[in-house]
């Protein structure tokens, strides 16, 4: 019970305070940041004694609600505090040089936004190209420094949701007058593979084409509306979105290399694999979440620690949640978290219990449990849940590995191939194409499944899912000689039921071993 319940409670704490720093004053809060780590070392050296177990959860609670509150004060501190204050309130037209942190897209071929990083000024700003400045800034990528014309504004409307990405205004740019590549060597690698991946499934169908991007890079700007409506209507577009399996697929097929080296050797190759990988998909948050934990547990491989889901989970969230306590306004990393949790929990009993193939079985449990996890907060945002999902994402499971692994393989080859050799980048993209048909299919055959679980039903599914977990947690502590972390038998995120932890890192330090979605 302690061992899954303690880091539950101590994230919870954690995002209590920054909920109570959201609703405090904007305040640098250094001395309170400091008295709060402080508390939380206390709790560390004081955990290490197994008769204080009580004293250090209750001094951990204390210590992360302080960060947490103190985290989100400072954040919200580094947005009114700015440098860029003045000229964006006085509507200052300015030249400024920037370096985009995402790639820029919009609604429409007159207007672009992306946001970036003003050179000299250490903040964010959401760079909003209009007429002639549109059509140049939308082919740009993520990295790439640009030298803007025009003048700074207030955020309003949709607009104030860059906030959370740490945007202190916007930029109104109507001219463009110089682009430079990427500074850094991790965005011109990551960009250049980008390059390759996107250049070698360019000879598949459009909409293939646009849905290879979102599955293999979750770029999703040229994917149909159609489509996408699809996709959502039967519980599909987390696949759109890059997350731990993609990960744990990535390192798959790195595997045959990072074998090579020693234990070490490994950690570091597996690191770097992940790393250019998250900044090729541009470090969406389920992508931060999938990384971090990934990240985690190859650490817990290499020092010979267990490393369970749910204290990997916590671990990652609440590391990432004090890096950056506008994370807690994404409801793609809620979304992430609360799957990853839910399949964590509830995957390996719900699959005990199902008769039938194992395949299906699993994929099935994955899914149901995923959906549990979700449902608190995908209700409230969304209104209801798809019961489509269930069947769409059975269909799935088994095509999600060749197209990932496939697509991944025929992209970056045939981006190398396709200037001497058109017709073989062809041929390379061809099985992957029938595969994400078939994902077309499932997609938007159960869209047309009419019923979703929604209002009352809803919560009452949530409810009861909350407490099979507390009747879970209450089943291990009574078992005194069950096993302290993780599901029986468990070493590693990345075994069986245990979520999107992303590549396991078993005893014998091995790396890329794949995991369901989510």
């Amino acid at each position: 019970m302690r061992a899954a319940s303690g880091p539950l409670v101590l994230l919870a704490a954690l995002v209590g305070g920054l909920i109570v720093g959201e609703r405090a004053a904007p305040v640098a809060a250094t001395g309170f940041l400091v008295v709060g780590v402080s508390v939380g070392v206390v709790a560390i050296v004081v955990g290490m004694q197994r008769d204080q177990l009580r004293s250090a959860l209750a001094l951990g609670v204390v210590a992360l609600v302080m960060v947490g509150t103190t985290s989100m004060q400072r954040a919200r501190h580094g947005l009114v505090s700015s440098p860029l204050a003045e000229a964006v309130a006085g509507y200052e037209p300015a030249t400024i040089v920037v370096t985009l942190t995402e790639d820029p897209g919009g609604p429409t071929r007159f207007a672009v936004d992306a946001t970036g990083r003003v050179h000299g000024a250490h903040r964010s700003v959401l760079v909003v190209a209009t007429g002639d400045a549109a059509g140049r800034t939308r082919v740009l990528s993520a990295g790439d420094q640009v030298t803007l014309v025009g003048s700074f504004r207030p955020l309003s409307g949709w607009e104030r949701r860059a906030r959370w990405r740490h945007a202190v205004g916007a930029f109104v740019a109507t001219d463009l007058l110089d682009v430079a590549p990427p500074s850094s060597p991790l965005f011109a690698v990551a960009n250049q593979l980008r390059g390759l991946v996107v250049a070698g499934t360019a000879r598949a169908p459009a909409t293939e084409r646009a849905l290879l991007a979102g599955l293999l890079l979750g770029d999703t700007r040229a994917i149909p509306s159609e489509m996408e409506e699809a996709f959502r209507s039967s519980g599909l577009t987390h696949h759109l979105a890059v997350s731990g399996e993609n990960v744990a697929f990535v390192l798959v097929l790195a595997g045959p290399l990072l074998r090579r080296f020693g234990y070490r050797g490994r950690f570091l190759g597996g690191l770097v694999v992940i790393v250019v990988f998250g900044t090729m998909t541009r470090w969406e948050p389920s992508v931060l979440r999938a990384v971090t934990m990934t990240g985690c547990v190859m650490l817990a491989g290499l020092v010979g620690r267990p490393a369970s889901g749910l204290r990997v989970l916590t671990i990652a969230a609440g590391g990432l949640l004090v890096a950056d306590p506008f994370l807690i306004h994404s409801v793609g990393f809620g979304l992430s978290c609360a799957a990853t949790a839910g399949i964590a929990l509830f995957a390996e009993p719900i699959s005990r219990r199902l008769r039938g193939p194992t395949l299906v079985g699993e994929a099935l449990a994955v899914t149901l449990a995923a959906q549990i996890g979700v449902a608190p907060i995908m209700i409230p945002v969304f209104g209801s849940m798809p019961l489509a999902s269930l069947p769409a994402n059975v269909i799935a499971a088994p095509l999600m590995a060749p197209i990932t692994i496939g697509g991944l393989v025929a992209g970056i080859g045939g981006g190398l191939v396709a200037p001497v050799a058109p017709g073989a980048a062809r041929a390379l993209v061809v099985p992957v194409t029938v595969l994400v048909r078939a994902l077309e299919g499932a997609a938007v055959g159960c869209a047309r499944i009419p019923f979703e679980l929604g209002g009352v039903a809803a919560a009452l599914a949530a409810a009861g899912g909350l407490g099979a977990a507390g009747g879970r947690l209450a089943w291990r502590r009574s078992r005194r000689n069950g096993p302290t972390a993780g599901w029986p038998g468990s070493s590693s995120v990345g075994s069986k039921g245990d979520g999107d932890g992303g590549a396991g890192a078993g005893s014998d330090g091995d790396l890329g071993t794949a995991s369901p979605r989510r």
